[in-house]
């Protein structure tokens, strides 16, 4: 799996584990996503598909199988070293931005390569760079609320790409925009994971735009099959 990106083996993860009201959520998933790959994956709501997305982002811990990301086993990792891996080797998008509402679009994407110990000066160059890719320079300088449902997750996708990850995982990135503004952003989206040559796991209920991905899978009775 040196080729690999993402390698999930086995992974199950169970709620209210051993009662009666027991949930089996992910049950024995296969997944490999290799490098430079944009996978998408349908499923309903309420079946999993978060959960998967967690546990391949580090989030969440499965109860059984393996999580491997850039050819490093971290199901054993210790806290400090799946936080590490996560920020140096993961970015996320939500379906809601989830912007600092105090801070300017740049600095939204200069604070987490700051924590990731990059010089400020070398962060914002990197924000205006991306802004720039995005077409949002003129609105670097603006606040959340001041900016439209298309320009925040736009900035919100700029953000995931700051520390220049390597599997960038998307959990309905357009589905609270309406679908004119969601082809743009999924437009932007996709070309900048090609773009850079990273991998992606992107969620999403429109099958549209789900079929533009290089493959896709659906989520059903738990288990991971090709759509």
């Amino acid at each position: 799996m040196s080729d690999m990106t993402l390698g999930l083996r086995g992974v199950s993860r169970i709620f209210n584990k051993g009662t009666p009201g027991e949930v089996r959520v992910l049950e024995g998933v296969d997944l490999d996503i290799a490098r430079g790959e944009v996978v998408g994956l349908v499923a309903p709501s309420g079946s999993g598909k978060s959960t998967l997305l967690h546990i391949a982002g580090l989030l969440d811990t499965p109860d059984t199988g393996e999580v491997r990301i850039a050819g490093q086993d971290a199901t054993r990792l210790r806290d400090g070293a799946r936080t590490r891996l996560r920020r140096d080797t993961v970015g996320f998008v939500y379906q809601f931005h989830h912007l600092l509402p105090e801070f300017t679009a740049a600095e939204n994407i200069v604070l987490p390569q700051r924590a990731a110990g990059v010089s400020r000066a070398d962060a914002e160059a990197r924000a205006a760079m991306l802004l720039g890719s995005v077409g949002l320079t003129p609105r670097a300088t603006h606040r959340p609320g001041e900016l439209s449902g298309g320009e925040q997750q736009r900035v919100a996708v700029c953000r995931a790409l700051a520390n220049a990850p390597q599997l960038l995982l998307a959990d309905e990135p357009t589905g609270n925009l309406d679908p004119g503004t969601s082809e743009t952003v999924f437009d932007v989206l996709v070309r900048l994971v090609r773009d850079t040559g990273m991998s992606a796991l992107i969620a999403t209920h429109n099958l549209e735009l789900a079929a533009r991905m290089d493959r896709v899978l659906k989520l059903e009775r738990a288990r991971v099959i090709p759509a």
